[in-house]
């Protein structure tokens, strides 16, 4: 138990050593990249509570997978809602009714 409590620990000082030195611009499409990832965490929940032999065991593993899955959705979210910010804009009110034109005079 104590080797597991001082891995983690490691783990999270890294990760935030790591994650301060990566500039703003970054954070949400490194996120949106990594969420694909973290669809393991979904895996590794489904196992927990499916190898456990108590109560309590099963509905810890059971709250990871309803943890793990609001977390890849919520992130899918995003990467979608980001992706819209980029998509093409739509048409000005005043040329929406406008015939289209092939660029020649007529």
């Amino acid at each position: 138990m104590l080797n597991n409590l001082i891995i983690f620990v490691l783990a999270a000082f890294l990760g935030a050593e790591v994650l301060s030195k990566v500039p703003q611009t970054l954070h949400t499409p490194l996120m949106s990249g990594a969420n694909a990832i973290s669809g393991i965490t979904i895996v590794g929940a489904l196992v927990a509570a499916g190898m456990t032999s108590g109560p309590w065991s099963t509905w810890i593993g059971f709250a990871a997978l309803v943890v793990a899955t609001i977390n890849v959705v919520g992130g899918f979210l995003v990467t979608d809602r980001m992706l819209k910010m980029f998509g093409q804009k739509t048409a000005s009110s005043a040329s929406a009714g406008a015939p289209p034109t092939n660029g020649t005079p007529e």
